[in-house]
């Protein structure tokens, strides 16, 4: 038997730009307890938006970049009489907002640039612009649920 749910923990919203999902970002880009390591990396790259970006604040890329991965659609993995389905389910705005961030962190990680902020940097730019792999794997996710819609009654 499962106790009760464990209390939803609210963070400190950031020093800099009074914003909390920055704050998530800032957490869950941090490896080994290295929060210093990761907030420089967080406002370098969105410094670096705002040198290069003239017509938009980095702030606003970084809005606009984690809106536009949010997932809507997802499938969950449901057995029923010793079938395994990908059942399509919609996703709760937190478990969203959390996903868009690791998808930017996983995919800017693996991209090309020299270092971690121009990564990050170049990865939320192609976030907010609708395209990146970061883009990519919200689309695919949405296909996969899209295809999977006729096991929807499998939902509970």
């Amino acid at each position: 038997m499962r106790r009760r749910r464990a209390p939803v923990r609210e963070v400190m919203p950031d020093p800099i730009y009074g914003n909390k999902i920055i704050t998530k970002f800032i957490n869950s880009l941090m490896y080994d307890g290295k929060k210093s390591v990761a907030t420089e990396i967080m406002y370098g790259a969105l410094d670096l938006i705002d040198s290069k970006n003239l017509e938009q604040k980095g702030i606003d890329i970084f809005n606009d970049a984690i809106e536009n991965i949010k997932p809507i659609l997802e499938v969950k993995a449901r057995r029923v009489g010793g079938a395994t389905y990908q059942v399509p389910i919609e996703v709760r705005p937190a478990r969203q907002q959390a996903l868009a961030i690791r998808w930017i962190i996983s995919f800017a990680r693996k991209r090309s640039e020299r270092t971690m902020i121009e990564k990050l940097a170049y990865e939320l730019i192609d976030a907010a612009n609708s395209k990146g792999a970061s883009f990519k794997k919200k689309e695919d996710t949405y296909k996969m649920a899209e295809a999977n819609k006729a096991f929807a009654h499998y939902r509970w």
